[in-house]
């Protein structure tokens, strides 16, 4: 009998293994040789996102080398990250996977793999940047044309981690010294536009204490609730490009009329509301066209400079909370600066999504590829984990199997997602001959049907001729 169940056993335990490795899900543990032995957190909460900036020395108190450590967000707070990242003493990279901990369900948690292993009762400095969306509340919720944005955070006063740690502050950074409240928790000061918590001693694993401030903060609220992004090469020497963009205010709402002559009249009517935004494309951009359904919208500026074109953008009306906005925007870039070949392989590098305006937040990405009618092998690699979805065909002028469009899509993107994709694909260069072999048809058929029209009579009655006598 025990061996019967000695085998179900193991076999569920198999199983049970083989579900989480298809499902793509590690497990880990917490080491009880990792300490904390300070850390020095930054809080900037002076525009519409929350960027938290941390670093750590990780100590390792136990007698083996240590190869990775966990970082780990709080339940409150994991629905509203949108980037976390993590860096050595080097300034280099490190790769984070996400891993799960066997009691901690709620929260989530990254496997952070070290360039070089700490040795035993060795310390390594580094930084972990994360940063958040919709964690500004407007307070109250809807205000005048006059009256300026009051925002709450609401945080952790603590460094969220599964290790405890010895010495810990904290510093707040706001765009205003006006601040209506912020939670007292002894030591602290206030100086201009920060407030400074710590040090704090000896503080346990996944300690929590909330961290409130209501301040004023008239920062552009902007969120882009969907962006549909589309590239379409050619192997002719162009890429075009064309985003098509919806925006709203999602600040304070605007409560009460709205007075287009006190907003002209009164350049602080309107303290939280958007005028227009600088948005940034390639170097090489050119023949850019900003437009809507009422057509090209002339109130906007381009200026080129070394390294960018900037535009700025402004709306044919001011945005205020609640309000929204949609438009399109394109441009062309030449290829021989993003396509490169060997052969007939061939790599597209491209940004993801590029700049939109300052500490952007979009609700939805969504990226479309065109590749010229013929390309095969399509393989993508993205920096950061993506939706992709089923491929697609598009049909323009001289296609006759159509295109083959790559897409795929991604929520809650920040600044920090502005990355390289690259996507590698076969194309048999001989196809570059299709379109002008079919056009030097076309037109070969259109002069012969010509020809044959001019020459032949198609008349259903033969003319006739005065008779002679």
């Amino acid at each position: 009998m025990i061996p019967a169940m000695a085998k179900i056993t193991f076999s569920l335990a198999f199983l049970l293994c083989v579900i989480i490795k298809c499902n793509g899900v590690s497990v880990d543990t917490i080491s009880d040789d990792i300490r904390l032995k300070n850390v020095d957190r930054h809080i900037d909460i002076s525009s519409q996102l929350v960027k938290i900036t941390s670093k750590i020395t990780l100590e390792n108190a136990g007698q083996k080398p240590a190869k990775n450590f966990l970082y780990a967000v709080e339940s409150t707070a994991k629905n509203n990250l949108a980037f976390v990242g993590v860096k050595d003493n080097n300034n280099r990279d490190l790769r984070l996977v996400e891993t799960t901990v066997k009691g901690h369900d709620g929260v989530k948690f990254w496997r952070v793999e070290l360039k070089e292993p700490i040795n035993a009762a060795s310390s390594l400095v580094l930084t972990a940047e994360s940063v958040y969306t919709k964690s500004l509340l407007p307070y109250p919720t809807a205000i005048t044309q006059q009256e300026d944005q009051l925002v709450k955070y609401n945080g952790n006063l603590y460094f969220f981690t599964p290790y405890p740690v010895t010495s810990q502050k904290t510093s707040v950074a706001m765009i205003t010294k006006a601040v209506e409240s912020f939670t007292k928790v002894k030591p602290f000061s206030q100086q201009d536009g920060t407030i400074l918590y710590g040090p704090y001693s000896n503080t346990g694993p996944f300690t929590e204490k909330e961290l409130s401030v209501h301040y004023k903060n008239n920062s552009p609220f902007l969120t882009v609730t969907r962006l549909e992004r589309l590239i379409e090469v050619s192997h002719w020497g162009n890429i075009a490009v064309e985003e098509k963009i919806e925006i709203e205010h999602t600040g304070a709402k605007l409560k009460g009329p709205f007075s287009r002559y006190d907003y002209q009249q009164d350049h602080h009517s309107g303290p939280a509301s958007v005028r227009s935004y600088k948005t940034l494309l390639p170097a090489s951009a050119a023949d850019v066209y900003y437009r809507d359904t009422n057509g090209n919208i002339s109130t906007s500026n381009m200026k080129v400079k070394k390294d960018s074109v900037e535009l700025d953008l402004r709306p044919r009306y001011p945005l205020f909370g609640g309000w929204r906005s949609h438009y399109t925007l394109g441009y062309n870039v030449p290829s021989y600066e993003y396509l490169y070949h060997s052969g007939n392989e061939y790599l597209l590098k491209m940004r993801v999504v590029d700049h939109i305006f300052d500490d952007m937040q979009i609700d939805e990405l969504i990226t479309k590829i065109v590749l010229p009618e013929g390309s095969t092998n399509i393989k993508i690699n993205t920096p950061y984990s993506v939706t992709r979805l089923p491929d697609s065909l598009h049909y323009t002028y001289l296609d006759t199997k159509g295109r083959p469009v790559i897409t795929f899509t991604k929520t809650n993107v920040v600044e920090n997602h502005i990355q390289d994709f690259q996507l590698r694909y076969t194309f048999p260069r001989i196809l570059m001959l299709q379109e002008p072999l079919l056009v030097v048809g076309f037109l070969y058929l259109l002069f012969l049907c010509v020809i044959i029209y001019v020459r032949l009579d198609f008349s259903i009655h033969k003319s006739e001729h005065p008779h002679k006598e």
